[in-house]
Formats: C-alpha cells, structure tokens, sequence
C-alpha cells in the first residue's frame, strides 16, 4: 500500500507528538532522584543526536556543502528550537506552575495562525479559527483549568519566550529541504542545541547537578540510564525526527495543531508510568484537540522552491 506525502507526514506528526510525550514520565524519576532539569535536557539531546549520527552520514552520503547552505536552518532549530525553548522553559517552571508554563508554550499554534493574519493581512480561514478554538479549550482542559491563575509576570514571559521557541521550530522543521534529509536537520541540531545547553551550565548560568544512583520506575528501582535511555532515544531522536520530516510534508500550522497532542499523550503515559490517572475533563480535552486538529486545512506540501505554508517570509528568516 502506498501512502501520499500528506499521510505519511499526518503518521510521522502523530508519532513525533507520541514519542514526545513520554518525556515527562520517564524524566521525573531522574529529577525525583537529583538531577537538574538542565542537566537532563542536556544528556537528552546529546545522547540524542549521538544516536542520530551514523543516519545523519549515511544520509548526507558525502555532501558535505549540505550542511553549510542549510547552516541557518540548522543554527534555528539547534540555538531556539532545542536549547533556547528548553532553558525558557525551565526558567519559567522556576516561578510558575508547570501547568500553567505549560498552557503558555502551547499557545504555539496559536502565534502561527496570528503572525500569519497579521503580516498577511488576511483573515484566516474559519476552519482555521474554528480549530484554533477547539484545540486551545482542549489544551486547557488536558492540562487543567487550574492553569489559568494569575502568577509571576516574569514567568509568565519566560514561558510566552518558549512558546515562541516551539513556534520556531515548527517553522525551521516545515521549511524547503535544500538537499538536507530531516535526520541531519534533527542530528546535528540536536548536538548543536546540546553544546550550547553544556556551555550554558559551564558557565553558571544553568544549574548542572547529575546523579548515578537507581530511580524508582515502573514501581521496580532501576539504573539511572534506563529513563535516560528512554527519553534520548524515543522523546528526543525519534521525536524530533520524525516531527521534522511531518512537519515538511504537513506545513508548520498544521503540524503544530498535531504537536498538540503531545500533552494527550503525556496525560496517558503519566497515567501508565507513575499513576495519574485520567480525569473526564481531561478526555473531554483530548477529544476536542482531536477535534481542532480535524478542523484545520490541509497545506500544500514543502518543496525546494516552495515553502511548505505562507507563515511569513520575517519569522522565517530568524529561523
């Protein structure tokens, strides 16, 4: 059976969202038992695109000058979208609820539908508007309604600066290919990203503390590189390469209304993992970000003379 590009790119999206829902649950037991949030962000993404190296060779296959004609594209989703979103969003968790940090970073989709109206000047179409609505309620719905207090401006800022990273890498992801494969995209920003996570903790500016006794997992102790393990290869390199080669077939609006599903996917493997069970206002959510991510148009697909959708030329070009 073959697939068009829209639905293999609507299976990789799903899978990204899935794969990086199971970094909250497999995370927590590494920091229940001492490591810094940065730290673990660090390893993760290092770990990840160590993984990711040997695809990242066999698919450049030599082509070398790849790397450096698409060294900005590289140079977003290492620098914003991997190390900038991540130590955002940890400074926000810092002084304001998770959830509510959570609730802010995930106005993503919303920024791309807004910039798009307001550098085109175009309302955008009601399918979109309808959707956007749909998968926001949802959003608060899945993470709890709780989440909208009033908390520290600062925070709240920080975590607005980590929507904005999240919003970048959907467009970095969607973006004409160049020649680069999404693996090399998703491999080298990742060790990008994660150099300048490390440097940032040489310096002083992020805590770095690493632990190496067992966690508690799955009710059972276990070695502390088994969650690690687990978020390096399925939330990070699975995740960030499958939801790039989604995103440059789906386009960065709609991928990013399936990313989404992300915090649906966390709720459940948080139930599975560590036993937080689902709450009916909580499926209630998942069912209407279903809902708003069947409302959203579909987009032409990237190519190498054509961007994937119309978000404008100006956010692109910080990517």
């Amino acid at each position: 059976m073959n697939l068009s590009p829209r639905s293999t790119g609507l299976v990789a999206a799903v899978i990204s969202a899935a794969t990086f829902g199971t970094s909250g649950a497999f995370i927590k037991p590494l920091l229940e038992a001492g490591w810094s949030p940065a730290a673990a962000v660090t390893a993760r993404a290092l770990i990840a695109g160590l993984l990711l190296l040997p695809f990242v060779l066999v698919a450049l296959r030599g082509r070398w000058d790849t790397l450096w004609r698409a060294r900005w594209r590289i140079a977003g989703m290492g620098v914003i979208a991997v190390a900038f979103t991540q130590l955002s969003y940890f400074a926000a968790i810092s002084r304001i609820p998770v959830s509510t940090a959570l609730l802010v970073e995930y106005l993503a989709p919303l920024l791309l539908v807004l910039w798009a109206w307001a550098t085109t000047r175009r309302m955008p179409r009601p399918a979109v508007l309808l959707g956007s609505a749909l998968a926001i309620g949802g959003l608060v719905l899945v993470i709890g309604p709780g989440a909208l207090q009033a908390v520290d401006p600062l925070g709240i800022l920080l975590a607005f600066a980590a929507a904005i990273g999240c919003a970048v890498y959907f467009v970095v992801a969607a973006r004409p290919a160049d020649g680069l494969p999404p693996v090399a995209l998703a491999g080298v920003g990742l060790l990008l990203g994660g150099a300048v996570l490390g440097l940032t903790g040489l310096a002083g500016i992020v805590p770095m503390t690493v632990t190496v006794t067992d966690v508690t997992l799955l009710g059972t102790v276990a070695p502390w590189w088994v969650p690690l393990a687990v978020v390096a290869v399925f939330a990070t390199a699975i995740a960030y390469a499958t939801g790039i080669f989604g995103s440059s077939r789906l386009g960065s609006r709609l991928a990013s209304f399936i990313g989404l599903l992300e915090v649906v996917f966390a709720s459940v493997f948080a139930w599975v993992v560590v036993g937080e069970a689902l709450t009916p206002l909580q499926m209630v959510g998942g069912a209407l970000i279903l809902a708003g991510i069947a409302a959203i148009p579909a987009e032409p697909a990237a190519t190498d003379a054509t961007p994937a959708e119309d978000v404008t030329p100006a956010l692109v070009k910080t990517a």
